[in-house]
This record gives structure tokens, C-alpha cells and sequence, in this order.
């Protein structure tokens, strides 16, 4: 991969990339990531950080994406309701049945054409066909899944088996109160790409492996940021 430049800029690229690290791997507001900057002895205002994340945080994340192995074939899609700019928007998530985030899209309505979006978008950027698309009761995903011919492959209704993503929901709700919601829906979008694929990096469900696992998992996501960041 050709190195990302940090020409132009008045900080370290090291500093850059830290800031950046520190804003999507944990549920941080920028001036919390400023605070934390500051007590390592680098003076920077939360203002500069933000202009980090919005340049470089997509560039990485697209680098840590194609490092990814292929997904699951069993897909698991539901939407919530998010404000964005004091307007009622849905959020359309798609999951594989290990918890790894497919695709992330915010949308106006909550309909056919919603859900037909998110599954081209899936069909279209994901390396390997579905084996099943389980999703809550919305008719739009049957109306959606018809148009495409992939019918056979849907498991509507079936509230237990999509915890999967009920539960994924979660740091999204995390962020979106950190932030005090979400200021516009291009603002949400990129946050919640460039979100996404460096969770699915950093989120190595700890409470199922043993603490050398843990440590090994954890290097491999640390050498993984740190080749895409370069």
C-alpha cells in the first residue's frame, strides 16, 4: 500500500495517527481525546483533532477493510431510529453471525426501497454470497429480497436468532450519546463507515477466548492499525 502523507501538517504523523486511534477506538469526544493528548505533553485543540478524523480516519479504515477475511454467509439486518440534525433518520446495519460489521447506511425512510438499497450495497461490496438473511418482522426486507430473487434465503421474524445484531446496536448508542447525536446525515454516515471497520479490527470478544488468546488477538489488531495508518 502506497504510505499515507502526513505532509503539510504541523504535528508528528505518530501524534496524527494516535488521535485519530484514540477518537474511533473508544467512546471518546473530541475534547476528551484532547484532554488525554494533553497529559502526554502534546498541546493540541479538539478543533485540529476533528480535521484528523475526517481526513485521514476513512483513508484508514478502507485500509483495514481490505485486510479483512471474507464474512459469514449468514447476514443479519434490522434498523433503528436515530435523530440526526433534529430529524427522525433510520439507520440500516448489516452483521455477520459473528458480530462483524457489513455495512452501515442512513437513510431518510424506513421502506422497500430502504431496505433494497442497503441489500445491493451488500450484494455489491461483500466478498461472499449469502447463506441466509435472517431480519425482524418489517415486510419491506420479503418486498426487497422478491425483487432480487433471493427469497429463499430469508428467515423473517425470528427475534432470538437476530440478537446478534440487537446486541451490535449497542456501541452505536454509545457513540451517538457521546456525541449529543449525530449533526447531519453525511457527518453520521462517514463517522459510522470509518467506525465500523475499525471495531470490527479491535472487537475480539474477550469473554470467549483464553488471556493468551486475548494478548495474541490483540497484537495482530495493534500490527494491523499500525500497517494501515502508516
Amino acid at each position: 500500500m502506497k504510505p499515507i502523507s502526513f505532509k503539510r501538517h504541523r504535528f508528528p504523523a505518530d501524534v496524527i495517527r494516535q488521535a485519530v486511534w484514540l477518537y474511533f477506538r473508544f467512546s471518546l469526544s473530541f475534547r476528551d481525546v484532547e484532554e488525554l493528548m494533553a497529559a502526554r505533553g502534546v498541546n493540541v485543540s479538539y478543533e485540529t483533532i476533528r480535521c484528523w478524523t475526517i481526513k485521514f480516519g476513512p483513508l484508514i479504515a478502507r485500509r483495514l477493510k481490505r485486510r479483512r477475511p471474507p464474512p459469514s454467509p449468514r447476514w443479519h439486518l434490522d434498523e433503528v431510529v436515530c435523530w440526526i440534525g433534529g430529524k427522525r433518520m433510520f439507520l440500516w446495519r448489516a452483521v455477520d453471525d459473528e458480530g462483524e460489521v457489513l455495512d452501515v447506511l442512513v437513510q431518510r425512510r424506513r421502506d422497500t426501497e430502504a431496505a433494497l438499497k442497503l441489500l445491493r450495497r451488500l450484494l455489491h461490496n461483500q466478498l461472499v454470497e449469502p447463506e441466509t438473511i435472517t431480519t425482524d418482522g418489517l415486510a419491506s426486507y420479503g418486498a426487497a429480497l422478491d425483487q432480487l430473487h433471493l427469497r429463499h434465503l430469508h428467515r423473517p421474524g425470528r427475534l432470538r436468532e437476530n440478537n446478534r445484531i440487537e446486541n451490535s446496536h449497542l456501541p452505536i448508542r454509545r457513540r451517538e450519546r457521546q456525541q449529543l447525536r449525530f449533526k447531519s446525515q453525511a457527518s453520521a454516515q462517514r463517522f459510522l463507515t470509518t467506525h465500523a471497520a475499525i471495531y470490527n479490527t479491535f472487537n475480539i470478544q474477550r469473554h470467549l477466548i483464553s488471556r493468551p488468546t486475548l494478548r495474541l488477538f490483540r497484537a495482530e489488531a495493534a500490527s494491523a492499525w499500525a500497517t494501515s495508518a502508516a
